[in-house]
């Protein structure tokens, strides 16, 4: 089975709630989860028993049971250089973050996958815990929160229309 990358790893060891009660929904799980689990998952997600799930390291969920996962799309990256997508119970589908330091700056913003799908420019205070891993790990907090998540889906256009062709 492949680790979690350290930056998936430290963000899943941190409580996903503000000092004030809000909380990003997202449920990490301490590694990334069984590919036979992933297989299940995809098959069910796309009505398709013979759809590729194997590009696809699920990492947690919302309380929904949507689902956010590492996007192996190009094999000479490292785990951590790939995207971030997410897969929303309802059918909400979408790029998320361009890699894992992307991903950190998302949720030092209160951001988490389903939302940066969902609530596009939801504004929420810093989220300090996160804020803290990514100034520990050298990752700007001043780039706009929202660019951050257009310009992910910008450099994989194709990913909604890729999945949505999979579907039966």
């Amino acid at each position: 089975m492949t680790s979690l990358p350290n930056l998936l790893r430290a963000a899943s060891k941190l409580k996903y709630e503000h000092a004030d009660g809000e909380y990003i929904d997202f449920y990490p799980e301490p590694e990334f989860e069984a590919p036979e689990e992933t297989r299940r998952w995809f098959m069910a997600w796309t009505g398709n028993p013979i759809a590729d799930y194997s590009p696809f390291l699920v990492f947690g969920g919302d309380g929904t049971g949507g689902r956010a996962a590492v996007w192996r799309v190009d094999g000479e990256k490292p785990i951590e250089d790939q995207p971030i997508v997410f897969f929303g119970s309802e059918g909400e589908l979408g790029v998320v973050a361009a890699n894992s330091r992307a991903y950190i700056r998302l949720l030092a913003g209160g951001i988490g996958p389903y939302e940066a799908i969902a609530y596009e420019g939801l504004q929420r205070p810093v989220h300090e815990s996160f804020a803290k891993l990514a100034s520990d790990n050298g990752i700007d907090l001043s780039s706009d929160l929202w660019e951050v998540v257009r310009s992910a889906q910008a450099a994989f256009p194709n990913f909604e229309a890729h999945i949505r062709a999979l579907c039966s």
